[in-house]
């Protein structure tokens, strides 16, 4: 049985120099982006979870990283999140993990799952409150062509 090979994303604390990428890349073939700020690279493990242990094992001594990540997600739609927590911070998760009876990796997804839902609500809120100020000053459909208008104008913007 040939071992897969996961696609992985490391975010680090600072840009690279070249020459802490080219000493990393001696070690695990890397693709940087623009400013050396993000990595990519491809690590042969039996599961995503191992392919970022061993990459974090790797690498973190050698270089600043903040986040790994997988790349794609995987077949629940979900993206692993591999970051080392500094002792005194993973000591409070584990103690608030188990005031909750929870592992701390359940904990930390949970909460996770409870911030991104509670951005996405803000979010809602915010541009339901900035529709109802401009209704107030002009018709539905002057603020629909705006809106058309606008994003004609910039095919390049996030799409959610």
């Amino acid at each position: 049985m040939t071992m897969p090979h996961h696609a992985l994303e490391i975010t680090l604390t600072r840009p690279l120099t070249p020459a802490e990428l080219h000493t990393a890349a001696c070690v695990l073939p890397l693709a940087a982006n623009h400013d050396a700020t993000r990595l990519m690279t491809l690590v042969r493990a039996r599961t995503s979870h191992r392919a970022a242990h061993r990459l974090r094992h790797r690498l973190s001594a050698r270089l600043p990283v903040d986040v790994i990540t997988t790349h794609y997600p995987d077949a629940d739609g979900q993206v692993l999140l591999n970051v080392a927590f500094p002792p005194a911070l993973h000591a409070v998760i584990r103690h608030s993990a188990g005031q909750t009876g929870q592992s701390p990796e359940r904990f930390l997804q949970l909460a996770v799952h409870r911030a991104l839902a509670r951005h996405t609500s803000d979010e809602a809120d915010r541009l339901d409150r900035a529709v109802r100020e401009l209704l107030a000053h002009t018709t539905s459909v002057h603020l629909l062509t705006a809106v058309g208008r606008a994003l004609s104008r910039h095919p390049g913007a996030s799409q959610p």
